[in-house]
């Protein structure tokens, strides 16, 4: 390719704007010509993020699993409905979640979640915190703190309402954007933005509290 055509190509590209990387590509196309390893790519690239979201939403993982292999069944079975208007990885993570939503659905003895409005820190009306705010940052780097914060962190987790769990868990651990929640979720990008913050916020005051206990004791 010579130097102008190779300008030339590089300017259409530049026009035409950002190329969307699908990196679920070729997994798309085995899973619609009904390849006979397509499900077993599906559970190794999905498996294990599937059934983060899950148990998150759950709180059992007998019941997580279950989801996640009705909810990979699903997306095997509905593969052409499938119609790329949001990404792959989205629209398989609320099939994944409508899976695990109906497990906690169909429970016949649940434990009540907590009101999120009860436990939130306070702030004044300028915005400031009511009560002071111990910084425990410092000690994350801490490796002796690290195992007893993670399971402080996974507690945290399990206390919040399954409708304020799963957004926070496709931002924090598996890293997707607003867009892709709420696409995930089916709900707008602006009350998934509100969820992970409120979540965040809990998650925060419910840590402050564990490093507080731990410095007195």
């Amino acid at each position: 390719m010579t130097a102008l055509a190779m300008e030339r190509a590089m300017q259409r590209r530049r026009e035409s704007g950002p190329i969307r990387v699908d990196v679920d590509g070729q997994l798309l196309q085995m899973l619609r010509r009904q390849d006979p390893s397509a499900p077993e790519c599906l559970v190794e690239r999905y498996g294990e993020r599937a059934y983060r979201l899950a148990v998150r939403i759950t709180r059992s993982a007998e019941d997580a699993e279950e989801a996640v292999q009705d909810a990979f069944w699903s997306v095997i079975r509905k593969i052409d409905t499938f119609r790329g208007d949001s990404a792959f990885g989205s629209w398989l993570y609320r099939i994944v979640a409508n899976a695990a939503y109906q497990k906690v659905r169909g429970r016949s003895i649940r434990r009540a979640d907590i009101s999120l409005d009860d436990v939130l820190p306070s702030f004044h009306e300028d915005g400031q915190h009511a009560a002071p705010i111990v910084d425990w940052s410092p000690r994350v780097d801490d490796p002796s703190a690290q195992s007893e914060l993670r399971a402080a962190l996974s507690s945290a987790i399990d206390e919040l309402p399954a409708e304020y769990r799963a957004p926070v868990v496709l931002r924090d651990v598996e890293g997707l954007s607003m867009t892709e929640i709420a696409d995930s979720l089916g709900i707008t990008v602006a009350n998934a933005k509100t969820r992970v913050h409120r979540a965040r916020l809990f998650l925060r005051k419910r840590l402050a509290a564990f490093m507080s206990t731990t410095e007195a004791a």
